[in-house]
């Protein structure tokens, strides 16, 4: 699988980042050289880019990173949205030092976990604009990336069957994370015993499955507060929450904040349609 390996023992240099919006159907990748690493995290619709020749389909949920030099163009239309981190590698880099890899394209794990640090480094642009700040976190962001591609979630390698019905449940769990599902209905669907695929996903995530529906849920309840203007209200409700009351006082207890602290903490979003 090709893949670029950067530096991290010393922070990498954030050279600009944002959020783009294609504005109609009919807008196309700009065609360009350039001179950083771009990477970008497809939040809507499919991004159509080529790279030094090759073509990309970059679908919701996915990441693409492009090395420096690159010759990027666009080579069919859409209505889409990325996240987008400009970066070069840091003053110190060299042969030396401990280096992370990161495949070029990947269907992350949890690709709003992803956005909402992408939202942060741009909240301190706008609020700070600090460097060292910006780089540091810059580097966090690639870190995540790096642990979200890992090839072996941690411990021995799962068999073939195991490691397929974990990422099916992955998968089942990610396109229902805004319901309000349960272990038991997660079982039902695969055919298991609850405490039996319970047991199986924790040894292969590290995480309990009932543990990884709630940060599921959270992680989407995180998205729409920071990417969307949707009340409070309008979350709780298409996150199926009784009511709005419930669900502050749950995302209170699992992110140490209100969903108003959390949103006015990673107000400044840097959006662009061009």
């Amino acid at each position: 699988m090709k893949g670029y390996t950067i530096p991290v023992h010393g922070p990498v240099r954030l050279v600009m980042t944002g959020k783009f919006e294609a504005s109609s159907e009919d807008w196309m990748h700009l065609s360009r050289v350039m001179t950083d690493y771009e990477l970008i995290v497809v939040t809507e619709g499919t991004l159509y880019i080529g790279a030094d020749g090759e073509r990309h389909t970059v679908e919701r949920g996915e990441y693409l990173l492009l090395p420096p030099k690159t010759e990027q163009y666009g080579w069919r239309t859409s209505k889409c949205a990325f996240y987008w981190l400009h970066f070069l590698e840091g003053e110190q880099a060299g042969d030396s030092g401990e280096r992370i890899a990161i495949p070029e394209k990947k269907l992350l794990v949890s690709p709003d976990k992803l956005t909402v640090m992408m939202k942060q480094l741009q909240d301190s642009v706008r609020s700070y604009n600090e460097k060292h700040l910006n780089n540091y976190m810059a580097s966090a962001i690639l870190c995540e990336l790096y642990n979200q591609t890992r090839s072996e979630p941690g411990g021995a390698r799962p068999r073939p069957r195991q490691e397929q019905l974990f990422y099916d449940i992955q998968d089942y769990i990610s396109y229902r994370r805004t319901e309000n599902i349960r272990v038991s209905e997660v079982a039902r669907h695969f055919g298991y015993n609850s405490k039996y695929l319970s047991e199986l996903f924790a040894g292969l995530a590290g995480v309990p499955l009932k543990r990884y529906i709630i940060q599921q849920r959270m992680e989407a309840a995180k998205h729409l507060l920071t990417d969307t203007n949707a009340s409070i209200g309008e979350i709780a409700a298409r996150l199926h929450y009784s009511d709005a009351h419930h669900f502050m006082k749950a995302f209170k207890k699992n992110a140490g904040l209100t969903p108003s602290e959390f949103r006015g903490a990673f107000s400044r979003r840097i959006l662009n349609r061009e």
